[in-house]
């Protein structure tokens, strides 16, 4: 009788991933990220264990909203004070922080559990023109393009 593989925290090899988000629907390229970070794409996926892998996504600005995402969808945040909900629409949210409509979108598709939140922390955001600062891991291009 064969028992069901469990992975150990110490025996998991991690890889670093780097993804080109130019012209990539927003959606399509987060669940694609989201279950790499996960570690779903490997046979050795434990729900329980962070089996996932390191995230590198570059040119955050030039991801695509399809549809009218870009003026209809709505983010919103609340400062904790009363009257302090603030709201910013999809396209707005791309122009001023690209970074944060990607780290959000990506996040929201992680579990909403401490294992979640440490997944999250392997992602790692750029918009174009800025500098890669996990060049030293040697990062190997993921094709999303393919997995799509």
């Amino acid at each position: 009788m064969r028992s069901t593989f469990l992975a150990k925290p110490n025996e998991i090899d991690r890889k670093w991933y780097i993804v080109d988000a130019t012209d990539i629907p927003l959606g399509r390229l987060s669940s694609v990220v989201a279950s790499v970070l996960r570690g779903k794409n490997k046979p050795t996926f434990t729900p329980s264990v962070d089996t996932g892998d390191f995230v590198i996504i570059t040119n955050a600005d030039k991801v695509k909203l399809t549809g009218k995402k870009a003026t209809e969808k709505t983010y919103y945040h609340h400062s904790g004070f009363p009257g302090g909900l603030k709201e910013r629409k999809a396209g707005e949210l791309r122009e001023k922080s690209p970074r944060k409509l990607l780290e959000l979108s990506v996040k929201g598709m992680l579990p909403k559990t401490t294992l979640g939140r440490k997944q999250g922390l392997k992602l790692f955001v750029y918009a174009a023109g800025e500098e890669i600062a996990q060049v030293a891991q040697k990062p190997e291009v993921l094709d999303i393009k393919g997995l799509l």
